[in-house]
């Protein structure tokens, strides 16, 4: 049986989550940037998935196993710790633009970094036009 997708795309506003659940101003200030990056690299309006992640653009995914869902094509969510950076890996283009990001580390399916003076914003924005790239063609 195909399970639904835990985050979803909801009405909360960006801005006002920004400034409620970010504490530090410089953390602000970058979720800021992050934001109009990302809105020009997708020509889209961010939207909040979930309670804490802003996303951008949507497509639909299906598996093999049957699970389905909606997805941002970009997005980030600027946790306590760190940033999470939510763009897709999937292929030789994008290995060799994580080797010139910055300093970062890598989760399973996320990119986490403590400010975005540690990115080379060049890089990113070529990785982040990749990945919608990719998803678009996986799933059209």
């Amino acid at each position: 049986m195909a399970t639904k997708n835990k985050t979803a795309e909801t009405e909360v506003s960006v801005t006002d989550f920004i400034n409620s659940y970010v504490d530090k101003e410089e953390k602000k200030k970058d979720s800021f940037r992050l934001i109009e990056l990302m809105q020009e690299w997708t020509g889209t309006e961010p939207k909040m998935w979930g309670p804490t992640i802003v996303g951008f653009g949507k497509y639909h995914y299906k598996y093999a196993s049957g699970h389905e869902g909606d997805c941002p094509l970009l997005g980030f969510s600027p946790r306590k710790a760190e940033f999470s950076l939510y763009v897709t890996c999937a292929d030789n283009d994008n290995k060799k633009y994580l080797d010139k990001l910055g300093k970062y580390t890598m989760g399973k399916s996320c990119i986490y970094f403590k400010k975005l003076t540690d990115l080379n914003l060049d890089t990113l924005e070529k990785l982040s036009k990749s990945t919608i790239k990719y998803v678009k063609e996986k799933y059209p």
